[in-house]
């Protein structure tokens, strides 16, 4: 039985490769689908809490789990692949300390998957990077393990960008269109096949390479117009106007406008990371990608900025930051989740320390965190962290909030967000 027929009768066993934030929801999907699905995780605690049926994102809830036809097996031995029809590649794609791509992840997962490649496997990179990785990087590990398979031939190779935002209810991994390309038609035609059997809407490219630009410019169409409206507020600053005011009524246009808002910088692993990927690799191409060098200039600067507008609001009332207790109000990158990678809201506390501040958080989300060498724990008591706090940041604007209360107990306000009525 080949593996189209394998897809078609949901008998084709699929391994997904990081159980994380786009992994997890990935394989939720596929086992509710009706396929046989076996998750790879280099963390233990994951492997644990999912073979228990606990889920540790808030997409994906515990009782999810418990309710799948055939539940998600875990493990860390990537030998589990020799028993995979098809295995979906979900790792992170960071910036390394210089500001370059790492694919690292990426590499471990296609060497262990090389070892392990099959006669009719068909294997789909989901994590974001650069044009040209999946053919350049990817298919060289695959197709130079000594096998003498064959792709397009005797195994498939597509890319398909993920496209999760955490904490959404009304877009979910099943309902998302999903963009595919493939290395060649017949991978088109596998990845397609598969993905079609668990997802509503499969948007076909003519190349894996397509497919991976087509990903870096939704993140670099937003963190563009991120950091455009982000220096709105700086001129309006200057020309005494209320950015929030302008920004709205700009937005009342029903055509030819898209509304955005300004804020502490941009969080999460796709905005601040994946623009600087198509940037790097335009570079070696010998082109500067000038709007997106600039929109990260911009929205790099803004931690620095606000933690200004903290130093000046305390001089209004003849109070020096160093010294005064501060409490940051949300530390997760965006409202209502816990994700906290590349959040804002970490490089406002560390910027505050440095200047003296005695700085606190409180996130009803994230109860405690390890960051950069920096260890803290939350307030437990919101109403006692107001009441002691000389000034109160507003970070991230989590809905459990209730921002009256929290504009009546500052003494000392300043809003990154905007959010008080």
């Amino acid at each position: 039985m080949n593996l189209k027929e394998k897809i078609q009768r949901r008998e084709a066993v699929i391994g997904i490769v990081g159980l994380g934030y786009v992994g997890l929801p990935l394989a939720v999907a596929f086992a509710e689908a009706g396929f046989r699905v076996v998750g790879i995780d280099v963390d233990g605690r994951k492997v644990e809490a999912l073979n228990r049926q606990e889920s540790y994102i808030e997409d994906i809830s515990s009782a999810t789990l418990a309710g799948l036809p055939d539940p998600i097996r875990a493990t860390t031995d990537f030998s589990v692949l020799a028993t995979c029809d098809a295995v979906s590649v979900c790792v992170p794609t960071p910036l390394s300390k210089t500001g370059d791509p790492d694919v690292s992840y990426i590499i471990n997962a296609a060497d262990q998957i090389a070892r392990y490649l099959h006669p009719g496997m068909l294997v789909v990179l989901e994590s974001t990077t650069y044009p040209g990785t999946t053919t350049e990087v990817v298919l060289p590990r695959l197709s130079g393990n000594g096998s003498g398979l064959k792709v397009g031939e005797d195994f498939f190779l597509c890319f398909s960008p993920e496209r999760v935002d955490p904490g959404r209810k009304d877009w979910t991994t099943r309902t998302t269109p999903k963009v595919m390309g493939g290395t060649t038609p017949a991978c088109l035609e596998m990845g397609t096949a598969l993905y079609g059997a668990a997802l509503e809407t499969i948007v076909p490219v003519s190349s894996t390479e397509a497919a991976e630009m087509a990903k870096l410019l939704e993140n670099t169409f937003r963190a563009v117009n991120i950091g455009m409206v982000n220096e709105v507020l700086l001129m309006c600053e200057r020309l005494g106007l209320d950015a929030w005011e302008v920004i709205n009524a700009a937005g009342t246009k029903p055509f030819g406008f898209m509304k955005f808002m300004p804020g502490p910088g941009i969080g999460g692993h796709c905005i601040p990371i994946d623009p600087l990927y198509l940037s790097w690799k335009l570079k070696s191409l010998k082109f500067t990608a000038r709007f997106i060098e600039l929109a990260d200039e911009v929205n790099s600067a803004m931690p620095r900025y606000w933690v200004q507008k903290v130093q000046d609001a305390l001089n209004d009332v003849q109070k020096s930051i160093k010294g005064s207790r501060i409490l940051v109000l949300g530390v997760a990158y965006k409202k209502d989740i816990s994700d906290m990678r590349e959040s804002p809201a970490l490089d406002i506390i560390h910027l505050l320390q440095e200047k003296g501040a005695v700085v606190s958080y409180h996130d009803p989300h994230v109860p405690a965190f390890h960051h950069d060498g920096m260890a803290m724990t939350g307030e437990s008591d919101l109403q006692a962290a107001l009441d002691a706090a000389d000034c109160v940041v507003v970070a991230t604007d989590h809905s459990a909030y209730d921002w009256a209360d929290i504009a009546r107990r500052s003494r000392v306000l300043v809003d990154t967000r905007h959010v008080i009525k």
